[in-house]
């Protein structure tokens, strides 16, 4: 059997669980001319257990107009906003304090991010979490010394 070529790469951010062949998947996916349906099937089921975050998948299509998909872990500032409980960042950046994160709350987020950063240990993460935070508008507690 031959090896596949990748003929293209598409990079998406759909809610989990959510994907359907209308727009916006089906506007991206429609001219790659793989079998939307059983893309949005094949998504669904595989993010079902994390309906509510928004989950980015990158598509390798091959030449024979199959597909492979890898999901990733959900964007820095959606986590954010889903453990603060804001619905958006503030409009001034770090100029204007929306909410706070605990330390455990950052490092609970560094661990879900971990993987698809390109950083090797947990306070290398933990510096990148807080650095979209304080983009965000969102300060953060300093863990206290006992």
């Amino acid at each position: 059997m031959a090896k596949k070529e990748v003929v293209k790469k598409i990079k998406l951010e759909i809610p989990a669980g959510k994907a359907t062949p209308a727009p916006p998947v089906g506007t991206v996916l429609g001219p790659a001319g793989i079998n939307l349906q059983e893309f949005c099937t094949k998504y669904n089921d595989a993010t079902k257990d994390k309906i509510g975050d928004i989950i980015p998948v990158e598509i390798s299509i091959y030449d024979d107009r199959s597909f492979d998909f890898v999901i990733k872990t959900p964007p820095t500032p959606s986590l954010i906003k889903k453990f603060t409980k804001i619905s958006k960042g503030s409009t001034k950046g770090k100029n204007e304090t929306v909410a706070t994160l605990t330390d455990a709350q950052v490092t609970e987020i560094a661990e879900i991010k971990l993987p698809d950063l390109n950083c090797y240990d947990l306070e290398a993460a933990k510096k990148t979490v807080i650095g979209t935070a304080k983009n965000m508008g969102v300060a953060v507690e300093e863990k206290k010394e006992d």
